[in-house]
């Protein structure tokens, strides 16, 4: 027997000494969250979970169990055909499933039969899932915090981007979150990740970074669209230091109107998500924005928008919220390009060396 039982916090910090990482539970289970890089070997399938689930509530706990172990033999037997034939006798695999080890056990001691090396999460997701909320703070506290401010259409992204390309350390919220963070930010067909998996991708990437380096981060607020940033990680992205980062209006219009080309091309989506400002600039107001849009003046609104909504609420938010924003050095590229980034970010990280 080689059945070897790991604590969520020592999973932590092994997940990378494993070949496979397998999530024994269900497709709907492993869509909301998952461990990185785990794949899905579920037990029991959706729909065999919710017959079980069943059967146990409404018949007999035994008679679920029978059945239950008839459709985990017949799953596990697939699996192990079709993802396990190939593999040498020196794979090591991690094995997890809910909480209680039932699902992932069943698999494990069919792997531990043939004769692989098999490690189980104690406590499963759930208590991975604690375990990594914990560490999200401990992580985010040694990290050298570069926070890049610049009102909406400064081009934040792009120096991110750009920096990440120089060979800068970036965490991109943004990217992480599947949204732009504003209201005009849901990316049309691109849904955000839940909750729980917005977590893990953070502490993912977190866990990447080298602590001796800066770490450049976005100026972002509490929420990414549906999803909201670790408190730990807020709180250190306060009190770091600040880059302000400038483009002129003219630029910064031109630069959303490609950024949110989506929007610009379908001006009924534009004026949908315009409706959602109604309560803080008022009916009449956005009601001309809309008229606006609809007869092709596109441009003037974005420009509306950005000197008369969202720069003021912007310098309002980071003088309030972000401690060392007052003294931040301005940074400005010689346009919105994406050349003119990598100039920046170039610039920027020659400073830091």
């Amino acid at each position: 027997m080689s059945l070897t039982l790991l604590s969520a916090d020592e999973a932590l910090h092994q997940l990378d000494t494993f070949d496979t990482i397998i999530d024994a539970r269900s497709e709907d289970e492993y869509a909301l969250d998952h461990l990185p890089g785990a794949v899905n070997w579920p037990t029991l399938n959706n729909e065999e979970r919710k017959v079980v689930g069943t059967m146990y509530k409404q018949i007999d706990a035994f008679e679920a169990k029978k059945r239950g172990a008839a459709m985990a033999a017949r799953n596990i037997s697939a699996h192990i055909e079709r993802e396990v034939i190939d593999k040498p006798k020196d794979w090591k695999p991690l094995a997890y499933c809910w909480r209680g080890g039932k699902r992932s056990g069943s698999l494990s001691l069919v792997l531990d039969q043939i004769g692989f090396r098999v490690t189980l999460i104690d406590g499963g997701y759930k208590a991975f899932r604690a375990a990594l909320l914990l560490d999200i703070a401990q992580r985010v506290a040694p990290i050298q915090w570069r926070v890049v401010c610049g009102t909406t259409g400064s081009g934040k992204t792009r120096l991110l981007h750009a920096l990440s390309q120089v060979g800068a350390q970036v965490l991109d919220l943004e990217g992480l979150a599947r949204h732009r963070s504003s209201v005009l930010g849901a990316i049309p067909g691109v849904e955000q990740p839940t909750q729980k998996h917005f977590d893990t991708l953070v502490w993912n990437a977190l866990r990447q970074l080298d602590a001796s380096r800066p770490v450049y981060i976005e100026s972002e607020s509490k929420k990414v669209g549906n999803v909201a940033v670790p408190d730990a990680l807020v709180q250190a992205m306060r009190a770091a230091p600040c880059l302000s980062l400038a483009l002129s209006d003219e630029e910064r219009v031109a630069l959303l109107m490609e950024d949110y080309d989506y929007f610009v091309q379908r001006s009924e989506a534009f004026c949908d998500r315009l409706d959602a400002l109604t309560e803080i600039r008022g009916k009449s107001v956005v009601q001309a924005w809309k008229a606006q849009v609809n007869s092709g003046q596109t441009q003037a609104v974005v420009r509306e928008l950005l000197v008369q909504h969202y720069d003021p609420v912007y310098v309002q938010s980071m003088t309030r919220n972000f401690t060392q924003f007052e003294k931040a050095p301005i940074i400005a590229p010689a346009n919105r390009s994406h050349e003119a980034m990598l100039e920046l970010a170039q610039r920027l990280v020659d400073t830091e060396s």
